[in-house]
């Protein structure tokens, strides 16, 4: 029968997968109904690059063939998502969210979109994103092929970059899951700025192949969804071993949370100024509240700040080396020019001018940096820190600063150093990062963030899930 029943939207993949299995609905009418809403609500947020209608409903008459014969492919099976328009898709534009590329077009599907169409999930639609995932650093939000990303829960905010597609259209029920990227902040700032849960994959475990190159070092892939469990359950499915990616680990994840230390075993650290004096005034009493949520929760405590590094200063070094090698002909041919915002084409440009040595100066001092954050690892498992110390800022202003800088670097003497840089500085790291909903600041949404060693992600699934558990924030969700 045709899904009527609006709260279906608002379910998570296990939720979903239940009632399909159950009979409820068939995969053809819950794609059909997710297709329609993402269609009619998707222009309001400008979250939509291309419907996949018809794809979609001919994978979807696929799985209600494998339904009818008991064939359950994995917990994603049926499950409608949307994914960044990074990522290659067959004779359908993947445009980077960028006029120069608005007619370009893949033979295949990128190494991420082919897992999940291996686990029965159905693409309903590649999603907007800011253009070229922000390379060379953009000024203004409205820096997408799309128009600027807008904010669910307040339309006049900005669903933050370079994801922003992928966050408006999961945070106002038009997707149930999404794939995202981050480079420096892009899964998990849209995540925090719309409510959403999200996890920033340890570098290399998930593999790259046809996704836009913006920095080979820095980029990654990942899950952006309702909760810690469907994070997880996303992750197993697009993780693992890939020989057409040259930054692939090897290594796959599998949901196996039950099997992590316990709680009690665990050393977690934080900076109490990133807690009480960081965040704006309207952030500082739900943020402490979520802080004092995880104090129940039995792990070891202890106080932690990130080493003295210029951190957003050397991952704009490193990104700029290797995206002025990755747009390299868009500059010299002067199609850079057709850009939506000029600080960005001026940004690309300038990376002409980096030198080798410059570039390599930066991957030294990364190295050091890499080295101390190991070092600083041997006395906690997980750290603990606001995902961002404010919430979304208007979507028709300009920014503060250019997003390839995620986290300013603290000036000396500017007091405690905390993990406020823990954007670029994981990023520049490859370490794995969970974020959650943790509040409000107004009407608008707050996120929390754990972070962990490489290729412990479960670790941050049975955290997070111990959250999720006694709280109810990644169950809310805006009127649409």
């Amino acid at each position: 029968m045709p899904v009527a029943d609006e709260s279906i939207f608002w379910l998570t993949i296990a939720e979903l997968s239940a009632r399909l299995r159950a009979k409820e609905f068939s995969c053809v009418e819950l794609t059909r109904a997710f297709c329609d809403r993402l269609e009619r609500h998707a222009p309001r947020y400008n979250a939509l690059a291309v419907s996949l209608r018809e794809d979609a409903i001919r994978k979807a008459r696929e799985v209600d063939n494998d339904l009818k014969r008991g064939r359950h492919r994995s917990p994603l099976h049926g499950i409608p998502y949307g994914a960044k328009d990074l990522l290659a898709y067959p004779n359908h534009p993947t445009t980077w969210g960028a006029k120069p590329y608005a007619g370009q077009v893949f033979d295949a599907p990128a190494a991420v979109l082919r897992k999940l169409d291996g686990a029965g999930a159905v693409l309903t639609g590649k999603l907007s994103m800011v253009e070229l995932a922000g390379g060379g650093g953009y000024l203004y939000p409205t820096a997408s092929l799309q128009g600027p990303g807008l904010n669910p829960w307040d339309t006049a905010k900005w669903s933050g970059g370079s994801s922003s597609g992928s966050g408006s259209a999961v945070a106002a029920g038009l997707a149930t899951f999404a794939i995202g990227s981050e480079t420096s902040g892009s899964i998990l700032t849209p995540a925090a700025f719309c409510g959403l849960t999200a996890l920033r994959p340890t570098y290399g475990l998930v593999s790259r192949a046809g996704a836009m190159a913006l920095s080979w070092t820095l980029d990654k892939l990942g899950p952006m969804c309702r909760s810690v469990e469907d994070c997880g359950l996303v992750l197993q499915a697009i993780s693992g071993k890939d020989g057409d990616d040259p930054g692939s680990a090897g290594k796959s994840y599998y949901y196996a949370p039950q099997f992590t230390r316990k709680f009690s075993d665990l050393r977690v650290g934080y900076a109490p100024s990133d807690w009480d004096s960081l965040p704006s005034s309207d952030a500082r009493a739900p943020l402490q509240t979520a802080l004092d949520a995880f104090k129940t929760m039995g792990v070891q405590w202890k106080e932690v700040e990130l080493p003295a590094f210029p951190y957003g200063p050397v991952l704009s070094m490193v990104l700029g080396g290797e995206a002025g090698s990755v747009f390299e002909e868009l500059i010299t041919s002067g199609k850079v020019d057709e850009l939506a915002d000029k600080n960005q084409i001026a940004g690309l440009k300038s990376y002409l001018d980096i030198s080798a040595r410059d570039y390599l100066r930066a991957m030294r001092v990364r190295s050091l940096m890499q080295a101390e954050i190991r070092k600083m690892f041997y006395d906690v498992d997980v750290l603990i820190t606001p995902t961002r110390s404010t919430t979304a800022p208007a979507a028709s202003e300009p920014l503060r600063r250019a997003p390839a800088a995620a986290a300013p670097s603290a000036p000396p003497n500017a007091g405690p150093r905390g993990l406020r840089e823990h954007i670029p500085a994981m990023n520049l790291a490859g370490y794995p990062a969970l974020t959650m909903p943790c509040g409000f600041a107004g009407a608008l949404p707050l996120g929390v963030s754990l972070i962990t060693r490489p290729f412990n992600e479960n670790t941050l699934i049975a955290l997070g899930l111990s959250y999720q558990s006694n709280t109810d924030w990644h169950k809310r969700h805006p009127k649409v």
